[in-house]
């Protein structure tokens, strides 16, 4: 398994994501778009653009579970995360696919888990975003995600001044649904197949178009939303101080 280095904690300290090279072996990237291809099989996208299956883990397991611990994905994640805490187990993914020719480019952010949020009426927050990478995304404009860089920290500072809570009022959100901090220039995460991104919870995001033609291969990624222990009794203070959860 990859060592994350101080220098990429810093980065994603500083810039609320890093890119992560050479943690899946070419076994285990074919064995995740064998997994793909069954679900996509069962669920054919429909024509181009982003396509999303939101598979639930339950009582009997999951591939994707199993292809999570596999990876060791858990046990990466939690180079970044303060000693004392540990990744949960996710109970569920996000299988992205992206198929061109979609020349699409985000007209904004947003922030997972707040529309809908939670039963009881609070956003369904977590520590990081943790994305595999099964194709390369070597190239921008071919389903890279978009990231605002530093937007993790401008928004946790707005969350100080406002509350918490503010993050489940949408209708102050804007653009939408993302509030109204300063953005900066987003860049597109780039990096080889096998590569893992990962993203702080705040951290101003949105999908993006695959410009290549028909014959190019579709972009695959498998998002995993992992919480630090004891994320949801703490949930409030990780939002207005961001970096409480992670190694200073």
């Amino acid at each position: 398994m990859p060592e994350i280095s101080d220098a990429q904690r810093e980065q994603f300290r500083e810039q609320g994501y890093v890119v992560v090279p050479g943690v899946l072996t070419d076994e285990q990237l074919a064995t995740g778009r064998r997994i793909v291809a069954t679900m996509l099989e069962r669920k054919p996208p429909e024509g181009v653009g982003a396509h999303f299956l939101w598979p639930r883990f339950g009582a009997d397991g999951h591939p994707l579970l199993d292809f999570y611990r596999a990876v060791g994905l858990a046990e990466l994640a939690g180079q970044l995360l303060r000693p004392e805490l540990a990744v949960q187990d996710p109970d569920f993914a996000q299988v992205a696919t992206t198929i061109p020719p979609w020349p699409h480019r985000p007209g904004g952010p947003h922030v997972d888990g707040i529309t809908p949020g939670l039963d009881d009426g609070t956003p369904a927050t977590f520590s990081m975003l943790a994305g595999l990478w099964l194709t390369g995304h070597d190239e921008p404009d071919r389903g890279n995600l978009y990231i605002w860089p530093g937007t993790h920290l401008r928004l946790g500072a707005y969350l100080a001044e406002h509350g918490a809570d503010a993050l489940a009022r949408v209708d102050e959100m804007n653009p939408g649904p993302y509030p109204d901090v300063p953005l900066g220039a987003p860049i597109q995460a780039s990096g080889p197949a096998g590569s893992v991104l990962f993203a702080h919870y705040l951290l101003a995001h949105n999908i993006g178009g695959h410009s290549g033609t028909a014959d190019d291969v579709r972009r695959e990624t498998l998002y995993y939303r992992l919480q630090a222990t004891g994320h949801r009794e703490r949930w409030r203070e990780v939002v207005t101080d961001p970096l409480v959860e992670f190694r200073v």
